[in-house]
């Protein structure tokens, strides 16, 4: 597909079949319009990779139709790639103050805050970008300025949800507001495109003003000093969090470069002026432990983060027997096992550790199914798109959207581009998605070559063979054999021989082609490696002529 035409297309390049990543594409009238550019975090699967980015190749191809992105909030899953991928598809951004703070920021620090326009909207307010008109719609979230989209075209409207929850006490921010997303849904909506994360929850995701008593029940009762870890960017729990200080008579300590920029931003936008004033981490371990309530990023067992720092004793902030650590947000899944270990590092100094199993200490910034009804009952959408979630979410939130009395759902994932008008939803074709790689200072397909060298690397070590040829094709001196990674240990001697008799049978007969030669004795090292340790090592070969 060259161009949209008179029609209302929907395309996910990210945040569809994940949670994460968020980026969405809607089309009409030769036009496309971005809604969030945001990555997600690594696994093991890929190492040495903190950042994975989304593959923007279809739309870079058709930049020059692109009329704008568009930002729903200030999450790292919907504005984390914006400092590495904006740049390149050359249009203004768009954002509510709080929200702008946060990009502007990441586009400093890159060196990019004059190349990438950036254009501050007020809250609940409205352009016209080309054939859309759009039209923020404040909702409940964990960050201040969450916000739906009401985007109109000619040929249909939708309601992109965002990241939202029901919530009339959000601390930080604007509750949703029925009255204005009523008259929202009494123009017609052709979509509700929405948000899927909770949709297995019986039950409203809670109110953050109940979690304020949950915590203060946690923090009064400790009698040492109290950490509490939470994501950086819930500025609703971190405005809680400095409640509760003052309300317990605890001073407060922030730790994480991340608190702090949320809270510059925050006070610069008109949020949590009430905070109180933060001690470093000097005078914070000179006041009285039962006096000090440290707020730490880490609750996801990052290894860079404050709390990792705290358990391993290489943070200036010190916990010890008596201590309390609450872990004041969900455990995102595949995070286990990294935050066990940090866990299991805290318990062994006898500090006390409290969760969400053991203590109302947290609350999802994401809708549940009495929340979902609500939103539908107000929206009354021809068609739901769930996005945000894996794909288990999103059949899930069409089979229940469909349930809830909306006539048409629709189930889609990355790349799957849909007709939402007229005549929707249909299936119009599969456009290329894929993912990138931050690595270093380098952005490469996740895919791709340096990264399946790597996991080989990871997965069965190296060899590297350097071997000297004289004119006449025979061997000069001992080929060197260098070796890691190997499951050897203390016969690395004797299997180090071995490696280089390999070599030297390989090389004996003279072969004169230099890349015949290279292939056999990479061939001839690897399959004695393999008879040794069962592994097939990745075996570099160099061969000098002399």
């Amino acid at each position: 597909m060259t161009k949209p035409g008179n029609e209302l297309l929907f395309l996910a390049l990210g945040g569809s079949g994940e949670i994460g990543m968020n980026v969405n594409l809607y089309g009409t009238q030769g036009k496309w319009l971005m809604v969030d550019l945001g990555l997600t975090f690594a696994d093991p699967q890929f190492p040495g990779i903190d950042v994975i980015l989304p593959d923007l190749d279809f739309i870079e191809k058709r930049a020059k139709d692109l009329v704008g992105l568009v930002i729903t909030h200030g999450h790292e899953d919907h504005i984390g790639a914006i400092p590495y991928l904006a740049a390149d598809l050359g249009v203004p951004i768009y954002a509510t103050p709080f929200t702008a703070g946060l990009i502007r920021g990441k586009l400093e620090e890159e060196g990019l805050a004059r190349k990438v326009p950036l254009h501050v909207i007020p809250v609940g307010g409205a352009m016209q970008l080309g054939p859309f008109g759009v039209q923020f719609v404040p909702l409940a979230h964990s960050i201040p300025e969450a916000n739906g989209l009401f985007i109109q075209t000619k040929f249909g409207n939708v309601f992109h949800s965002g990241d939202w929850k029901l919530d009339p006490q959000p601390l930080v921010g604007q509750p949703a507001n029925p009255d204005l997303i009523r008259s929202i849904g009494d123009k017609g909506i052709t979509a509700l495109v929405c948000d899927s994360t909770n949709v297995f929850n019986e039950k409203a995701s809670g109110s953050e003003a109940d979690v304020r008593e949950g915590l203060m029940d946690v923090v009064g009762k400790a009698k040492g000093r109290v950490m509490v870890t939470s994501f950086a960017s819930n500025a609703a729990r971190v405005q809680t969090l400095g409640e509760v200080a003052v309300a317990t008579g605890r001073k407060v300590c922030v730790a994480g470069r991340s608190l702090d920029r949320i809270l510059k931003v925050a006070r610069a936008t008109g949020y949590m002026k009430g905070f109180p004033e933060t001690l470093d981490f000097d005078s914070a371990m000179r006041v009285p432990p039962s006096e000090l309530l440290i707020i730490a990023t880490g609750g996801q067992g990052e290894d860079r983060a404050a709390l990792a720092r705290v358990a391993t004793n290489s943070h200036q902030i010190k916990l010890s027997q008596g201590d309390t650590v609450i872990f004041s947000s969900r455990q995102i899944p595949g995070n286990e096992v990294a935050v066990g270990r940090i866990q299991n590092r805290l318990a062994q100094k006898g500090v006390h550790l409290v969760t969400d199993r053991e203590a109302f200490v947290h609350v999802s910034g994401h809708p549940g199914r009495p929340e979902l009804q609500q939103m539908y009952e107000w929206i009354r959408p021809e068609i739901i798109v769930p996005v945000h979630g894996e794909m288990r979410h999103l059949a899930e939130h069409a089979r229940f959207a469909v349930d809830n009395g909306i006539a048409k759902g629709v189930v889609q994932t990355n790349g799957t581009m849909l007709r939402l008008a007229p005549n929707g939803p249909a299936l119009v074709g599969h456009e290329k998605v894929g993912r990138l790689v931050l690595d270093g200072d380098v952005i490469l397909p996740a895919d791709g070559a340096a990264l399946n060298e790597r996991r080989r690397i990871a997965q069965n070590g190296i060899i590297t063979i350097a071997i000297a040829l004289n004119k006449q094709g025979g061997i000069v001196g001992e080929p060197g054999v260098t070796i890691q990674g190997m499951p050897v240990e203390e016969d690395r001697d004797d299997f180090l021989v071995e490696m280089r008799g390999a070599v030297q049978e390989a090389a004996r007969n003279g072969q004169r082609d230099a890349a015949r030669l290279n292939e056999k004795i990479r061939l001839s090292v690897r399959r004695a490696a393999s008879d040794w340790t069962g592994k097939k090592p990745v075996v570099d070969v160099s061969v000098i002529r002399v």
